[in-house]
């Protein structure tokens, strides 16, 4: 029974990192609370996350258990299960990542005040790694679980799409309306409380601001990580089920198995990393860093003596180096659109007003697109043709997500940031502290661009990845671009991303005009909020994005499910197969661009405005700095609601569409 090996040894390295996500959460708790301000602001905001996270929950088991019995109906019970396994994973992972970050932010705020910025800055770090361990630990027992139980299985292939399929259904729903929830909340309390009423960010005179803050932990924390989870589960489901029908490799356990390893070796690189930062000495920007190169450097020698041993052919190595570069360099790419000089020519264009700073972040955010695209497109050619065909690609994408367990905990350190800093201004700790939790959230702000990055790029390889099996299970040598069917479904397929986001873009708008009008309400009628004399009502703010988000979140999941399955429907047999490789093509090509773009502009508006508020072209309160806000309130919802939604919408498409032509 050595080919169990491997996945025997995935769930027993997934329950180790489980370990550590409980000596994390041990270290976290252990920190006490001294400040009762603070402690009561970080109560409501854990009590918002979590109510909204309930309801949330509640509504996507109602779409599981449907989606459930559907596969009971037209497969078997043994793919339901499979199903829900996938879907309780991507459930819990938001949950327990949701936990940790509502109990590190106000330590992260209480560490700034008692002992300064390396011992705030590691509060929130291991407190992002509780998301990227936990991560890393569900996707290796979860596909490590499946495929020790129900590899010989006679209708494997259809077993293990339907775990990936559960994990996609929960993503998409988690982004999105994580997104819709914090995106509403932020631009909501930034249009009223900054501009109309001249109020700091994160003031406790402005209703929204507890759901602003509730905000960060549902989109940014929990939808991250659904996102990402996703992700490494989908990149590792298509890779194995390409070793298992490749005519090279199709029998040999150690080619089947390899991707699963490859997870398994970074996740124990990601520990590595994760601990490197107790013993190097330099910034917090340095650390994140590096931590990030160590768990990388690990990865890749050891991947090297693991397949040295195994004797697996060193030209997969190739694809493995290429994709942990891809990443690298992606992110480094959305560093320079977000933080470097185009960030400081988008403030300077911001004095002349909120018009040319939309039109000339803009700009930005399309030219963005141009180098990761061609950077994509180049490590697609050098995997296929130097890294062992179709099947260096997928293990390109497999790599690129490998140590995800640190990517994602550097990623998750942004938000908990970012509400300490909001916690430590309400709680009214001083100047000093602020502007250490300052320096913290700036940091969490380019992390969140590159992580953001990070996400779309291994969505790519991913889909390709996904794509490939699709072509193997359909049946197909390829698709003819004359072929009206494959036109037609590559059209529709590339209008598929304009809709999702035209979709989320209007929720955000729509729940901010009742988040606009609820805090100008409070503004007028409640006397004494403005001198800090009397109390605003929260709850009304955080009920207002809760409803919307919730209700907003459902014609975008059911359009996207829907689309594949109606295609395959009316159009039965071949021509449908036809139709169904075009669509797929079309969302992917066109969703990957319009999410970087809508990424990285974002990215550049948020940090824009950040620069201004820095102190130049006249700072805070300034012309520029008002230009700058408007931008950034149509950047937010672009960074943190549409464009990761895209990520999903083509992952989960082509699952979807795997798991029709796998049902036959």
């Amino acid at each position: 029974m050595t080919e169990l090996f491997v996945p025997f040894w995935a769930m027993i390295s997934g329950l180790t990192g489980l370990c550590t996500v409980a000596l994390l959460l041990y270290y976290i708790t252990s920190l006490k609370v001294d400040d009762k301000k603070a402690l009561d602001i970080a109560r409501a905001i854990r009590l918002g996350a979590m109510t909204f996270l309930r309801e949330e929950y509640s509504i996507i088991g109602l779409v599981i258990a449907f989606v459930a019995a559907l596969l009971v109906a037209v497969s078997s019970w043994v793919t339901a299960v499979c199903f829900l396994a996938g879907s309780l994973f991507s459930l819990m992972t938001g949950l327990i990542g949701m936990h940790a970050a509502t109990l590190a932010n106000v330590r992260t705020a209480i560490a700034a005040k008692n002992h300064g910025e390396r011992s705030a800055f590691l509060v929130a770090f291991f407190g992002g790694g509780v998301m990227g361990i936990t991560v890393a630990s569900f996707g290796v027992i979860g596909v490590g679980g499946v495929l020790y139980f129900m590899l010989h299985m006679p209708n494997f292939p259809v077993l293990f799409t339907a775990f990936g399929v559960g994990a996609s259904l929960v993503a998409f729903f988690a982004r999105v309306g994580g997104g819709i929830y914090t995106k509403s909340a932020d631009v909501g309390a930034d249009l009223v409380g900054k501009l109309e009423a001249n109020i700091p960010e994160d003031d406790p005179r402005n209703p929204a601001v507890i759901a602003d803050n509730v905000g960060d932990c549902v989109g940014d924390t929990a939808g991250m990580g659904a996102d990402i989870y996703e992700s490494y589960v989908t990149a590792m489901v298509s890779s194995i089920l390409l070793a298992a029908s490749h005519e090279k490799y199709m029998g040999l356990t150690e080619y089947i198995t390899f991707p699963l390893m490859v997870s398994v070796i970074g996740l124990f690189s990601s520990l590595i990393g994760l601990a490197s930062v107790l013993i190097l000495k330099s910034s917090s920007a340095t650390l994140l860093r590096n931590s990030t190169y160590v768990a990388l450097s690990i990865f890749l020698a050891a991947t090297a003596y693991y397949m040295n041993v195994m004797h697996i052919d060193f030209v997969l190595y190739t694809a493995l180096v290429i994709g942990c570069l891809s990443g690298v360099v992606i992110g480094l790419i959305t560093e320079y659109y977000t933080s470097a000089s185009p960030i400081e020519k988008l403030a300077k264009i911001s004095q002349s007003g909120a018009a040319t700073n939309i039109i000339y972040g803009l700009s930005i955010g399309m030219e963005s697109v141009v180098m990761p695209m061609i950077f994509l497109a180049g490590s697609v050619v050098c995997a296929f043709t130097y890294g062992g065909g179709v099947f260096g690609v997928s293990l390109a994408a497999v790599a690129m997500l490998a140590t995800v367990g640190i990517t994602m905990t550097v990623d998750a350190y942004g938000p908990i940031a970012d509400n300490a800093g909001g916690i430590a201004e309400m709680a009214g700790f001083g100047k000093n502290v602020r502007a250490i939790t300052d320096k913290l959230d700036s940091l969490g702000n380019t992390t969140a661009a590159i992580g953001k990055g990070f996400a779309i790029g291994s969505a790519a390889l991913a889909a390709l990845s996904v794509f490939a099996v699709f072509k193997v299970e359909a049946g197909i040598e390829s698709l003819d671009l004359l072929n009206p069917l494959v036109l037609a479904g590559i059209f529709i397929g590339a209008a598929m991303p304009f809709w999702i986001s035209a979709l989320t873009m209007r929720s955000v708008g729509e729940a901010a005009l009742k988040m606009v009008v609820e805090v100008r309400r409070q503004f007028k009628e409640i006397p004494g909020i403005m001198e800090g004399t009397a109390q605003p009502d929260y709850e009304r703010c955080i009920a207002i994005s809760t409803k919307a988000s919730l209700r907003e979140m459902i014609l975008p999941g059911v359009i996207t499910v829907s689309v594949p399955v109606i295609i395959k429907t009316v159009f039965a047999g071949v021509a449908g197969i036809q139709m169904l490789g075009g669509l797929l093509v079309g969302a992917t090509v066109c969703g990957i661009a319009l999410a970087l773009m809508m990424a990285n502009g974002g990215g550049a508006w948020d940090n824009a405005k950040k620069y201004i508020e820095s102190g130049h072209f006249g700072g805070k309160g300034s012309d520029a700095h008002h230009a700058a806000i408007i931008g950034d309130t149509v950047g937010d919802p672009f960074k943190d609601t549409s464009g990761p939604a895209l990520n999903i919408l083509i992952k989960l498409m082509s699952m979807v569409a795997l798991l029709l032509v796998a049902l036959k």
